[in-house]
């Protein structure tokens, strides 16, 4: 199966990244941007969302007028840098639920080890959206997923801000059915596992950590 990468190029993500990548850029508005950016990049990833219509009543006469069709969404925020784009997602989607996957990378073999994983209860047959900034190695984004597929959703979108080629591929290795959608593709993997030229360590920059 065919990777299915999609990667929005639209003005406004474009600019908002460029100054997220920005080492001057201060924790609050870095924060803010990231919100910013995770309610584009909503509107894009949901763009196949189904429509059904509706009879309404307005000022002057009576329409039948498009809405969601009943279609439950999950969204999954992998920590914790993840929380940065589950908010401005729920901004836009405010009926979803929300998963959490609590991962952290051991800093030598850079594998993603699991140390919290909480879901609504009813997420099986339901459309999920995992968030995180960064599609790095891969390792935390394959292990997410893994985890997700045991409980039978309906579909499986991930959405990041930035990715790796190294990542990408081993994600679509891994997962060939489950398309990605990020702002940028960057140019590859530094000795320490950290996309280059990146944007730094998404979490302590959202959360002002070192």
């Amino acid at each position: 199966m065919k990777a299915d990468i999609t990667v929005i190029k639209h003005p406004l993500v474009q600019h908002k990244l460029t100054l997220m990548r920005q080492a001057e850029t201060h924790t609050q508005d870095f924060r803010r941007l990231l919100k910013e950016i995770s309610m584009l990049l909503a509107y894009e990833v949901t763009r196949d969302l189904p429509l059904k219509y509706e009879t309404i009543q307005t000022p002057l006469t009576r329409m039948d007028a498009p809405m969601l069709a009943d279609k439950k969404m999950v969204l999954v925020s992998i920590l914790r840098a993840g929380q940065g784009l589950l908010d401005g997602m729920l901004e836009l989607i405010p009926t979803a639920k929300v998963g959490h996957i609590g991962l952290y990378r051991e800093p030598t073999t850079l594998t993603a080890v699991e140390y919290y994983f909480k879901l609504p209860q009813d997420v099986e047959y339901r459309d999920m959206l995992v968030v995180d900034p960064m599609l790095a190695t891969g390792n935390s984004a394959v292990a997410a997923v893994d985890r997700l597929k045991e409980t039978n959703p309906a579909s499986i979108k991930f959405v990041c801000v930035l990715a790796a080629p190294e990542g990408l591929q081993y994600f679509h290795e891994q997962h060939p059915d489950v398309p990605v959608y990020t702002a940028a593709i960057d140019q590859g993997l530094d000795e320490h596992g950290y996309i280059v030229p990146g944007l730094g360590d998404a979490g302590d920059r959202l959360y002002g950590t070192k």
